[in-house]
């Protein structure tokens, strides 16, 4: 007979709030954080010193999720860089229209976490340098006349397509979003 261990209470507070901040926002209320993860308020101060740091530490380990994504999405296009770049947004077209998409939720921390020091912005701006690095490598190896500054537009394109999936869903972002790829990977080809 086996027994599976429950998980303990950093691990519950951190999957309650990977939830719940996705689901309501990073506003959500501590209360509701602790009930949902069963947990005593003394352990998100334990384990997080605050709800701050629940948030930033959400935030990380959710990034570390999305960046194997992109990751996988991009390996499983094959090599050719064009065909790497496009998987990404169809994959990410396929996310937006979920039916129980949110939105981006380091668009929204940024948005809703309006103190400039908090430390979500920091997990947030190194996420997206490192998604910025691998669109930027894939436009190096397709020989980009700027691969930093497409790189710029095609985080630009990412974000409004995350955006528009979840604000105007009924526009169909996804397909706009593919051919504003495409006219950024391809404008910069000799």
């Amino acid at each position: 007979m086996t027994t599976t261990a429950k998980p303990g209470p950093r691990e519950r507070l951190l999957r309650a709030a990977q939830e719940l901040t996705y689901t309501q926002g990073v506003g959500v209320g501590v209360d509701a954080l602790l009930k949902s993860a069963n947990v005593a308020r003394r352990s998100l101060y334990e384990h997080f010193g605050g709800k701050d740091g629940l948030i930033a530490e959400t935030l990380r380990r959710s990034t570390a999720e999305d960046e194997e994504q992109y990751r996988t999405t991009m390996a499983a296009a094959g090599d050719e860089p064009r065909a790497r770049l496009l998987a990404v947004v169809d994959r990410l077209g396929v996310i937006a229209s979920a039916p129980d998409f949110h939105g981006c939720r380091y668009l929204a921390a940024d948005l809703a976490l309006t103190d400039p020091d908090h430390p979500a912005h920091d997990v947030t701006r190194a996420y997206r340098r490192t998604v910025h690095g691998l669109i930027a490598d894939e436009l190096v190896a397709l020989g980009h006349a700027q691969p930093g500054f497409a790189a710029d537009q095609f985080l630009l394109l990412v974000d409004g397509l995350l955006a528009a999936g979840a604000t105007r869903p009924d526009i169909r972002p996804a397909p706009a979003a593919r051919a504003l790829a495409e006219h950024i990977i391809d404008s910069g080809l000799g």
